[in-house]
């Protein structure tokens, strides 16, 4: 059945021969889509991480959700019922790599096999919990307790157990975090340099490990 399938295995069949599904990369910081462009394809997430953010009529850009791999998006018009243009930025926080779908094609397969309905809603479930979380982690004025909260989420989405607790399976800069949680660069330096001092994380290769992310959390937020 295709409940049963993987999501990737699902999203490569929904193309036609006439419209396969693409693969498309993108380099760190480059923009998948912006908000206003026309809602043409979904998108498939195959390696990597994606940044969704909402951009605000005074310039500020607010981070809503941090996709990991086996991730959909660029969805809303399927939820919404109507063609309507993207709401969200999407980045490549890392370097990705995608398959892409146009939305009449997901909307085809959606109504072909009802099962793919199902798939496609668990897939978001995760998406839909995680900003709720960045919301929360957002609305913490402390700058400290934001990148608290924002570590314990890629702990939750990223994290790997390592000997020393748990590693973020990403490659993070310190500007891509400030950018995340709206804070700077030098902010976010002085403020991890803090977390290690206390031995609450260590950093190697640009891989954050939270050695114990409930005594973090307990601590911090």
């Amino acid at each position: 059945m295709t409940q049963d399938k993987p999501l990737a295995a699902v999203f490569r069949q929904m193309g036609t021969g006439t419209f396969p599904p693409m693969v498309e990369s993108y380099e760190r910081s480059k923009t998948i889509f912006f908000p206003g462009d026309p809602a043409e394809r979904v998108y498939f997430l195959l390696k990597g991480a994606v940044k969704l953010s909402r951009v605000y009529e005074a310039g500020e850009e607010i981070t809503v959700a941090l996709l990991r791999e086996n991730s959909v998006f660029g969805v809303l018009s399927l939820i919404t019922g109507h063609r309507s243009d993207r709401f969200y930025h999407a980045v490549a926080f890392t370097p990705v790599e995608l398959l892409s779908v146009p939305i009449e094609q997901v909307e085809k397969a959606l109504k072909d096999d009802p099962d793919l309905s199902m798939v496609m809603l668990r897939g978001l479930s995760s998406r839909i919990l995680q900003t709720e979380m960045m919301i929360e982690t957002l609305a913490h004025r402390d700058m400290g307790s934001r990148l608290v909260s924002f570590l314990l989420i890629l702990c939750r989405d990223f994290g790997v157990p390592s000997p020393d607790g748990i590693t973020i399976d990403l490659k993070l800069s310190h500007q891509a975090i400030a950018e995340a949680i709206g804070s700077t660069r030098v902010t976010v330096t002085r403020l991890l340099g803090d977390l290690r001092q206390e031995q609450m994380i260590s950093i190697h290769k640009k891989k954050i490990t939270v050695h114990n992310p409930v005594a973090l959390s307990e601590q911090f937020t």
